[in-house]
């Protein structure tokens, strides 16, 4: 009998190990693709530094048992002497604490080396973002008589009527547009869902784009579940192609600045708090777990944050 061409990876190796902590994120804690990518990304850069693959490109895995506090600062100083950030390197020394979190959890190491490492001390940066001014003329720059011009336009209005994530943006469906009650079904971090309210911009917007996305042809995705942004292939529009698309119209507007999808999400917080929302508010708005990563720039009822948005929103 021929033998299975499966193999289980042993996990007490550090390949297995990574390939058994990759199954949890992707079936219990239900992470992100992009999530994933980068534990993963993060992970295979600590077990390339600890066991380095030979000329032949095999290599000896390394032992997990053996991962101790001071490999891993050896590895953030490897990082340093690389001129990686210090964002960075505390995002990878993050994933290397979940990754032994999990480890002690399943009794395959004693402890969490990890924990007994310092976080790099990151400089606190001020979100970019743009004036109220330039948003709207941003918004506005799309030609709405071009092909793709009313999707265009809804996609710049959502994204700065409710500040969403573009992962989030990309990832929403036709049944999670509320008109009736001009709501947003949103699915942030961890498949949380939270209800963010939009104005009567964004309302007119969406509206425009989906009755032409009704008489398209090239639109092929239909049905509730259905993507609400399409591509020209009729499929879901991607968050690398939502990044074009602002580039694109930052260009148009001459703007002349950067400008990312996430800065439209620190445009949307910022003119709130200008404008007189409470912190808490925005908060829930943005689906922010801690009050503190808000206060860079609770959970409330849907009353409240309605009538928070009415009275802070430039374009509610």
């Amino acid at each position: 009998m021929a033998a299975s061409s499966h193999t289980v990876e042993d996990p007490h190796l550090i390949k297995g190990a990574i390939a058994r902590f990759a199954a949890y994120l992707r079936y219990e804690r239900n992470v992100s693709p992009h999530t994933l990518r980068n534990y993963l990304s993060d992970l295979e850069q600590f077990r390339d530094y600890l066991n380095p693959p030979e000329a032949d490109g095999e290599r000896k895995e390394f032992r997990i048992e053996e991962i101790d506090h001071h490999l891993i600062r050896e590895f953030l100083g490897h990082l340093y002497g690389l001129k990686i950030e210090k964002s960075s390197m505390a995002r990878k020394l993050s994933s290397i604490r979940s990754f032994c979190k999990f480890l002690f959890r399943e009794h395959l190491l004693k402890n969490n080396p990890a924990l007994l490492v310092k976080t790099p001390k990151v400089p606190k940066k001020i979100p970019r973002h743009l004036t109220v001014e330039n948003t709207v003329k941003l918004i506005e720059s799309p030609d709405l008589d071009a092909p793709l011009g009313k999707r265009d336009r809804a996609i710049l209005e959502l994204l700065y009527a409710c500040g969403v994530r573009v992962s989030e943006l990309s990832g929403l469906n036709l049944e999670d547009v509320n008109f009736r009650d001009n709501l947003l079904l949103v699915r942030g971090k961890g498949r949380k869902e939270r209800w963010v309210p939009f104005g009567h911009h964004c309302y007119q917007a969406l509206r425009c784009y989906l009755e032409q996305r009704v008489s398209d042809a090239g639109a092929t995705a239909e049905g509730s579940k259905a993507p609400l942004f399409l591509n020209h292939l009729g499929t879901r529009l991607s968050t690398r192609s939502v990044a074009r698309l602002i580039d694109k119209y930052v260009l148009v507007s001459g703007l002349g600045q950067k400008v990312t999808p996430h800065a439209m999400r620190h445009s949307f917080a910022t003119h709130m708090l200008n404008s007189g929302a409470d912190l808490r508010s925005i908060q829930e708005l943005l689906g922010h777990k801690n009050l503190a990563t808000t206060q860079r720039y609770t959970h409330l009822s849907i009353g409240h944050l309605m009538e928070q948005y009415d009275k802070a929103h430039p374009k509610a």
